[in-house]
């Protein structure tokens, strides 16, 4: 391994310990009871979804579970209010993620990328928008997770968070009515909050084999050649 490559395989160490760290410094803090969160942002009128967005995108790169967020959203402000606070949140940290991988990471992926990953990268720029829809959409697919990943490949900033926006909105939504009507849970909003997570899982089975026979397909376009071939872009969802 060249000079070159090991400070790439340092940055990214550093980087994921960093975040690591991060989330630990949250886990461990005690700090973040829903109590104090209410008492904290009572009276503070329309300042306290704005507050609750920049304390809850902080959160969100820190790698702090979004439900959890979105249904603070909700028990803070109601269904009304905290649903689009949620999704609001939700993005600006996810882009905050992002943009902190893109900075300290892209650059080392790029350094220590072989021809399978350039692959990968070059469909997952083609496709960018839908690519990271996908991923919102699977139910499986750790949201942090996609906020660092997405950073270290070519999809733009505008086009993440567009897709983000979309694809995160029905589960914020419904973890926000989660939230806001907890004590209530055979509410109106709680109900229609369970069809929603429903429909979600149940729609994003057909996107998840989908995704499973272009990765199979890209796979094996990428092992037959030696250089990133048309076909080799071309795989995948249309």
């Amino acid at each position: 391994m060249s000079p070159h490559e090991r400070r790439a395989v340092l940055r990214l160490v550093v980087l994921a310990a960093a975040v690591g760290g991060l989330f630990a410094a949250v886990a461990l803090s005690g700090g973040l009871s829903s109590a104090r969160v209410r008492d904290a942002l009572s009276g503070a009128g329309w300042i306290g979804p704005l507050a609750f967005v920049m304390v809850s995108a902080s959160l969100t790169v820190a790698c702090f579970p979004g439900p959890l967020l979105a249904g603070a959203a909700g028990l803070l402000f109601g269904t009304a209010l905290g649903a689009p606070t949620a999704v609001v949140a939700a993005t600006a940290g996810a882009s905050a993620a992002f943009l902190v991988s893109r900075r300290f990471g892209a650059s080392a992926v790029d350094t220590l990328s072989g021809h399978r990953v350039r692959v990968v990268q070059d469909w997952i720029a083609s496709r960018g928008f839908l690519a990271v829809l996908y991923a919102r959409i699977l139910p499986l697919v750790p949201y942090n997770l996609v906020n660092y990943a997405a950073g270290l490949t070519r999809v733009r900033l505008a086009v993440f968070a567009g897709a983000t926006a979309i694809g995160c909105a029905p589960r914020a939504f419904a973890y926000a009515a989660l939230g806001g009507t907890l004590g209530n849970l055979s509410s109106p909003d709680a109900i229609v909050a369970y069809a929603v997570l429903v429909a979600m899982a149940l729609l994003s089975v057909p996107f998840l084999i989908r995704d499973l026979r272009a990765r199979r397909a890209l796979t094996a376009s990428g092992s037959g050649t030696g250089s990133s071939s048309p076909a080799a872009r071309s795989a995948g969802p249309p």
